[in-house]
């Protein structure tokens, strides 16, 4: 534990030599973060019980879990369903390329394809050689370390581009956080990242992931702000989208010729 606390210690000074300024903001926040997690684990509401069910068709993908009763194994949260179909709908029936990190008994290569459909081309990356026995005419298997920049250099080399990235890899904060930083940007505009199973009170990469909100929300227009629409958080979710095209520069335009009366009357003219 006392080794553990050093290389912590160690591990701020650091951050606090390389970006000194940076990190008093991040110091400053420190208070707010342990509010909002005292508000959080204090908060308080009793709602009805859920007794809603999906109906048939709905939702594709999840039907196909639900009916997948043999074969090779699909091991997921159920909630992930809803999370999918929900930002990758509007893939279906299209020309996509799908990473896949995390092959273990490779079910989920079968249903991304029946989801997605015959268009579809899924590339599967796991550390395990046997995983190989998965390739076949739609599904290319990659066998590497996920935290390895040479293996994504590898892979970059040879898989031009994708639009979806599925991290259901090793799981650990640096594992995650190098796959995001390696491959954020071979995702094509219009694309979707998602990484899965980040669990635990202040898990790093779920911090890591929250620290890339505040330049979403820059003043400054900066090409990670012009790059990337919209970041989601869900119970161990993770989902970045990017933008289909550059948008505008951002701008609030006021409308109307009536504002409450302490404003400045030239603002209206």
């Amino acid at each position: 534990m006392k080794i553990k606390y050093l290389s912590n210690l160690n591990y701020l000074r650091k951050s606090f030599a390389k970006q000194p300024r940076l990190f008093k903001q991040i110091l400053n926040a420190v208070p707010t973060v342990c509010n909002a997690n005292q508000y959080s684990q204090s908060y308080k509401e009793t709602l009805p019980e859920d007794t809603s069910t999906k109906k048939e068709g709905e939702n594709p993908i999840w039907d196909y879990f639900q009916n997948h009763k043999v074969g090779h194994g699909i091991w997921k949260w159920e909630h992930y369903f809803d999370i999918y179909h929900k930002h990758l709908a509007k893939f279906v029936g299209k020309k996509v390329d799908v990473l896949e990190i995390g092959i273990y008994s490779g079910g989920s290569l079968e249903m991304w394809r029946s989801y997605f459909g015959e268009k579809c081309h899924i590339y599967g990356v796991d550390i395990e050689e046997a995983c190989k026995e998965y390739e076949n005419d739609y599904v290319s298997v990659f066998i590497g370390d996920q935290e390895s920049p040479d293996f994504w250099k590898g892979f970059k080399n040879d898989v031009k581009g994708i639009d979806i990235l599925i991290d259901d890899g090793g799981h650990t904060a640096e594992q995650q956080q190098a796959t995001l930083e390696e491959m954020l940007q071979h995702i094509r505009p219009g694309g979707v990242y998602i990484c899965e199973d980040i669990h635990g009170t202040f898990n790093r990469f779920s911090a890591y992931a929250a620290g890339l909100v505040n330049e979403l929300n820059s003043m400054g227009n900066s090409q990670f702000q012009s790059a990337i629409h919209s970041i989601h958080f869900y119970p161990y979710v993770l989902v970045i989208e990017k933008h289909a095209a550059k948008p505008k520069k951002l701008k609030a335009p006021k409308h109307g010729t009536i504002w409450q009366p302490f404003f400045d009357n030239t603002m209206n003219q």
